[in-house]
């Protein structure tokens, strides 16, 4: 996908004057680059690596972890991994500019010069970052760790000197964008800890001016180039936590003090302006909470193993953030499905199988201290013990004030979940179109719902599964018709002006949000984005009769609708009219629902249709599979509403 000259504007119009002139600046640092030849960096002379872990630290490590770590291992070594939903079996030798999907190469040169947007040019730039962040790395250097087997940290050596080699400062894609660079120092920080052990650690690291030009360089880079503006969001998280993380453990460069200080400075700055008082991230996007508390936890364990003061506000917030990831999980700890998701992960050191959410928790647990109210958490991971085994415990102080009940409205973020017993959760959606002027990982589904029964999709949020590459799968996932809401006239509730650009925004606001009643749960909210036209939904769940009603009202002129019900993939419909019998089973246990649909709509289900795309279900960043899609189709003339009334049988 290259862009055109048009988006451009865009872009440009959704910038301030500070932020144009940062980025002109950053534009005249990169021509200056791309004539210099790239400066090596400064002599180090008894360089030592100290962050290590504490003594006992591995022993601590529940043997099932490690169980999965070692079997994930153990596919690593072999050369198997999946990312994005394309299975890799070249791990042993990586190309570390080949795309697998698509067959391409990425060209060589000046990084700046690289049009990593266009696919054509370059492949899918997903799948030619992603193993280069070193996560898979991390959890080799892990399994050495927990095993003492060398051939783990043998492997990890051959690939990072195979990677240095091939990726000199500035050269090719991995130079690219900060992000990529901020993850990448993060997990040669945890790759130097992991392999402590390992005689040929302090060679490999400290004692190789090859890696310590690479480490220079990437903080080099970082410094000089920061997201700006419209684009400080995760980005310039993860920059500055990777920045901070690298300054604190190869403290070893005469730049080293400074380069910690400002990232700190920025750490803290952005934590702050990215989360709300609530604990979410402003991105409403899930997916991005859970990244950003991992980078910001990360960072944090840095901090406290080099003995650098943290301001209590980045502590805070982590605190916050957890707090209100426990406040919206479902029965089964699966947080809502909002916004964009591409599955990107701050720290990697466990096998398929662990449960984010609940290690995140786990972690939220062991330094923090769970309050009364937070759900169970069940499994084990290998990142919470170490972890916190750097992190000082969070000290309690009498100024903060944790949530002495779950909240079930967080009303800056205008999410707000009702609950119908253990079983019934719901999501309603009267929050914010996203963060900052472009709304990057937004989607246009305002007023949207989200409905599951025992942690199963039955109401579903259908996902991302795409950034670059495929623009009419991009815009059919971030389209208002993609989501679980009220279309008027075929259009969008928001303006997209590109993938991840958004010109004009719904303004929604929450009327009722009470969750007082432990017998029915009401919300009513609005939003504008229809010019001329109001959406106003009511949703009301009451537990005693298990059932879920949603009224959709358009003030306004007469309007064309379309309104969507998306089903998860587990769930099968058979639609008679307007009423659609769900069934699906959980657990080995046949469960069914009755889903009664406005009889003043045209009703007809949907599944896996391409021309053009509906009826798709994306689990996960790359992947989607068919899934069934009521769509009702008619007009609204301001006389009624719209009601639609889900009811789950015993």
């Amino acid at each position: 996908m290259t862009m055109s000259a048009g988006w451009y504007l865009r872009r440009l119009s959704r910038m301030g004057p500070q932020e144009i002139g940062g980025r002109v600046g950053d534009a005249v640092r990169r021509r200056q680059w791309r004539s210099a030849r790239p400066p090596h960096c400064p002599s180090v002379t008894g360089a030592r690596f100290t962050a290590v872990l504490p003594a006992g630290t591995i022993a601590a490590v529940p043997a099932d972890a490690a169980k999965r770590l070692v079997a994930e291992a153990d596919r690593l070594m072999d050369g198997h991994a999946v990312f994005f939903g394309v299975a890799r079996d070249d791990l042993v030798a990586p190309d570390w500019w080949h795309d697998p999907k698509t067959g391409l190469r990425a060209p060589s040169g000046y990084a700046f010069d690289v049009q990593y947007r266009n696919e054509d040019a370059v492949g899918d730039i997903k799948q030619i970052w992603e193993p280069s962040r070193h996560q898979y790395l991390t959890v080799l250097a892990a399994a050495y760790a927990i095993t003492g087997n060398e051939r783990y940290a043998e492997r990890v050596a051959e690939h990072l000197r195979s990677w240095w080699a091939a990726n000199p400062p500035l050269r090719g894609v991995h130079w690219i964008s900060g992000i990529e660079l901020g993850i990448r120092l993060l997990s040669w920080v945890w790759i130097r800890r992991l392999l402590d052990g390992w005689p040929g650690a302090a060679g490999l690291f400290e004692g190789n001016p090859v890696a310590l030009n690479q480490i220079w360089h990437h903080q080099r880079w970082l410094a000089a180039f920061p997201s700006r503006g419209s684009s400080a969001n995760n980005h310039v998280i993860a920059e500055a936590a990777g920045q901070f993380a690298a300054a604190c453990a190869f403290r070893w460069f005469p730049s080293s003090a400074r380069w910690r200080a400002g990232a700190l400075r920025s750490l803290e700055r952005h934590l702050c302006s990215n989360t709300f008082a609530s604990g979410l991230n402003r991105e409403l996007a899930t997916e991005y909470h859970g990244l950003v508390l991992e980078l910001g936890l990360a960072a944090v364990a840095e901090a406290d193993a080099a003995a650098v003061p943290v301001p209590a506000s980045i502590r805070l917030v982590l605190l916050r953030m957890t707090d209100a990831l426990a406040a919206v999980v479902d029965n089964r700890l699966r947080p809502p499905r909002q916004g964009d998701a591409d599955d990107g992960h701050g720290l990697v050191v466990d096998g398929a199988g662990t449960d984010r959410w609940a290690s995140l928790l786990a972690t939220g647990d062991a330094v923090f201290g769970r309050l009364a109210w937070w759900p169970a958490v069940t499994g084990t991971d290998v990142r919470t013990p170490l972890l916190a085994a750097l992190i000082r415990p969070y000290a309690k102080n009498g100024t903060v004030t944790r949530p002495a009940s779950r909240p079930a409205h967080l009303a800056d973020a205008g999410l707000t979940i009702l609950r119908g017993g253990e079983e019934i959760w719901c999501r309603c959606d009267g929050g914010p179109h996203g963060f900052l002027s472009i709304a990057a990982h937004a989607h246009a589904d305002a007023l949207s719902v989200e409905v599951r029964h025992d942690g199963v999709d039955v109401l579903a949020d259908p996902g991302t599964f795409c950034y670059h590459g495929q623009p009419e799968w991009r815009r059919y996932f971030r389209s208002t018709l993609g989501h679980n809401t009220l279309q008027l006239d075929g259009g969008d509730q928001s303006v997209s002006g590109g993938p991840f650009l958004w010109t004009r925004h719904a303004r929604s606001r929450v009327l009722v949000a009470d969750t007082s009643d432990e017998g029915v749960a009401r919300w009513c909210a609005e939003h504008d984005g229809y010019q001329h036209s109001v959406h106003r939904r009511r949703v009301e769940l009451t537990t005693a009769s298990q059932e879920l009603r949603v009224v959709d009202e358009v003030r306004g002129p007469r309007r064309a609708v379309r309104l969507a019900f998306h089903l998860g993939p587990a769930i099968a419909a058979d639609l008679t009219g307007n009423r659609a019998v769900l069934t699906w089973t959980r657990d080995g246990e046949d469960r069914s629902a009755v889903l009664d649909l406005p009889g003043q709509l045209s009703w007809r289900a949907h599944r896996g249709e391409t021309d053009p795309p509906l009826g798709w279900y994306s689990a996960g960043f790359g992947r989607k599979e068919p899934t069934s899609t009521l769509v009702g189709t008619g007009f609204a003339d301001g006389a009624q509403g719209f009601t639609t009334v889900l009811r789950f049988r015993g």
